[in-house]
């Protein structure tokens, strides 16, 4: 548990350290450019440590490790101004534009350069999520079962989309919450057309379907002291049968040994290109972190057919542009259905959602860490870019406000308009730890904060 709290902790520094940092890098550089007086570069926030000083910037460590800022003379409203040339506001506007433009742009350029490095290095992603996508298990009493979807049903258009690919069908779902899809589907060589209402499943609120996808049920471990230990299945075996049923996918395995209730099972597996047979019968036991005991045969999986290569440059930057564009839109989208409540606010990370999730990228992989840290960077790039006062993007509004007017706002306007900016973001700020805090209570106690 220590360690755990420890690597996300030090996860967390390091990822909005460098996000944080390379956003005010972007706006020092454009500044320094422009001839604006930068008082202050720092890295983290607080009490300055040590530094040094060149020219008119003090470049400081300070105490806090979150990222950093940069001080421009006369960049508040609360600075006093004196029309001096190097000041932020004696600048033209376009120029303001660019300088406040810049912190966003270099978190957007980071994730974009962070996911072509990594394809380069190594372009990696689930067997599944190319191809054609075949429905492998319909969990009953899903909205999936509802809509009489089948196993082996393959997907050719859902909402707007046409022949997806799984992770596609994946994220169309995550981010549709009781509104109806239009899904077309493939089966024994014809069309159909069925109607999908996913509803909100998890601790954040996702949409939920119920289906999952065709994929070899191979095993990944073989728990001890249980029947498949004791009937030789090994990992890396590939169940295709029980029963007589072909296995297209791992969740069946659950829901036949379930069914059957504690009978024998006659289950076909692949090993090495053979197919073996073994006789297993269920036992009903718990293990750790559940209350009920269920059957269990002891087969933990799945392991799951990875493809993995490496992209050369123009590939891979053509890969990274596409994977950013992708998620850029599905921000937008998820935005707009949190304010249109079709999503729950829910699905929010804050602070603490991103310590939890850097700490488990870092002890997982450095792929996952980077593939992370490219999504933050992006995140923290459009969201500064969101027309909130205080916020880059309030910034750049109240510029191409004043430069259709013609003429600056009142400092009193700008500062009006700063406070209440301040104000909302404290709000969200208030809410989004709230929720991280919630997310993070065992699930009995969901009822209490719907």
């Amino acid at each position: 548990m220590l360690y755990v709290i420890l690597t996300n902790l030090l996860a967390v520094v390091v990822v909005l350290g460098i996000m944080i940092l390379v956003h005010e890098l972007g706006h020092f550089l454009a500044a320094k450019y422009f001839g604006v007086r930068v008082e202050v570069f720092s890295f983290g926030f607080g009490k300055r440590l040590l530094g040094f000083k060149k020219g008119d910037t003090d470049y400081r460590l300070s105490l806090l490790p979150l990222g950093g800022y940069v001080k421009m003379a006369g960049e508040t409203t609360s600075d006093e101004v004196t029309g001096n040339p190097d000041e932020f506001q004696s600048k033209p506007r376009w120029q303001r534009f660019i300088i406040a433009a810049m912190g966003p742009t270099m978190n957007i350029l980071l994730a974009v350069v962070l996911l072509t490095g990594l394809f380069m290095y190594r372009y990696q992603k689930p067997a599944y999520q190319e191809g054609p996508a075949v429905i492998g298990f319909v969990r009953p009493d899903s909205p999936a079962a509802a809509a009489e979807f089948e196993v082996g049903d393959r997907i050719v258009r859902i909402d707007s989309l046409s022949e997806p690919a799984w992770g596609d069908v994946e994220l169309t779902v995550a981010s549709t919450v009781e509104r109806p899809l239009v899904v077309e589907i493939e089966r024994n060589g014809e069309r159909q057309t069925r109607t999908l209402v996913p509803r909100a499943e998890g601790r954040a609120r996702l949409g939920y379907a119920g289906w999952s996808p065709r994929m070899p049920a191979k095993i990944q471990a073989v728990a001890p002291d249980f029947p498949a230990t004791d009937a030789g299945l090994m990992p890396g075996d590939e169940i295709v049968s029980i029963n007589g049923t072909p296995i297209l996918d791992w969740p069946m395995i659950s829901e036949i040994v379930r069914q059957n209730e504690g009978k024998p099972l006659e289950i076909v597996y692949r090993r090495i290109g053979e197919e073996r047979t073994a006789q297993i019968t269920p036992v009903l036991r718990s293990v750790e972190g559940e209350t009920e005991p269920r059957w269990r045969i002891g087969v933990d999986g799945p392991q799951m057919a990875m493809i993995t290569r490496r992209l050369g440059f123009a590939e891979a930057l053509s890969e990274s542009l596409a994977t950013n564009k992708k998620f850029a839109l599905l921000i937008f989208e998820f935005v707009g259905k949190i304010f249109s409540q079709e999503l729950s606010p829910r699905t929010l990370e804050g602070p603490i959602g991103i310590a939890r999730l850097s700490g488990a990228a870092a002890r997982h992989s450095l792929d996952a860490l980077v593939s992370l840290m490219a999504a933050i960077s992006l995140n923290l790039g459009i969201f500064n870019l969101f027309p909130i006062p205080v916020l880059d993007g309030g910034l750049i509004l109240l510029l191409l406000i004043e430069g259709v007017i013609r003429r600056d706002l009142s400092r009193k306007v700008k500062e009006r308009i700063t406070q209440a900016g301040f104000a909302f973001l404290m709000l969200i700020a208030v809410f989004v730890i709230y929720n991280d805090i919630v997310k993070t209570l065992p699930e009995r106690f969901d009822r209490f904060f719907p």
